[in-house]
C-alpha cells in the first residue's frame, strides 16, 4: 500500500507520468489517501498537511518550500496520528510482566547461607595462619 495525501490529486499526474516510461500504472485500490480518513475524522476542519501537523502537533518548521522528502516524513506522523497509533509510554505498572514477576518475589528467598566451618577445617585454618603467614605488628 502507498499512502498519499490526497491521493486522487497525485495518482493522477504519477500515472501520466508512469505512463510516458510505460511502466505499469499505480491502482487507487493500493492507495491509502489519509485526506480520506481526516475528512472522517474532522469534517469541516481544514485538512491540508500543514493544518494536521499543527493539529497534532507536528514541527513542520523545516517544509518552507514544497519538498517530498519533508511532505514524506510529516505525513507518516500525521497518519500515525490520524490512526490514534501513537508510541506508547513505557508503563509497566499494569503488564502482565509486572504482574508475575511481583507475584514471584515474595518466594524468592535473598538471604545468603551461611555454612559454618568443622573442626577439622577450623584447626587447619589455625595452623596455615601458625606456619605461613608472618606476624604483622599493625
Amino acid at each position: 500500500k502507498i499512502i498519499i495525501h490526497n491521493a486522487e490529486f497525485d495518482i493522477g499526474h504519477l500515472n501520466n507520468e508512469l505512463g510516458i516510461v510505460q511502466k505499469k500504472i499505480i491502482d487507487i485500490k493500493n492507495v491509502v489517501d489519509t485526506l480520506e480518513i481526516a475528512r472522517n475524522k474532522f469534517p469541516g476542519s481544514s485538512l491540508s498537511l500543514d493544518a494536521l501537523c499543527k493539529r497534532f502537533k507536528i514541527d513542520n518548521s523545516k517544509r518552507e518550500k514544497h519538498n517530498a522528502l519533508i511532505d514524506c516524513e510529516l505525513l507518516a506522523k500525521v497518519y500515525i496520528n490520524l490512526l490514534d497509533q501513537k508510541e506508547p509510554t513505557l508503563d509497566f505498572s499494569d503488564s502482565k510482566y509486572t504482574n508475575s514477576l511481583s507475584k514471584n518475589v515474595d518466594k524468592i528467598d535473598y538471604s545468603k547461607k551461611v555454612i559454618m566451618p568443622s573442626e577439622v577445617e577450623l584447626r587447619n585454618h589455625k595452623e596455615f595462619i601458625k606456619n605461613n603467614i608472618k606476624k604483622n605488628y599493625f
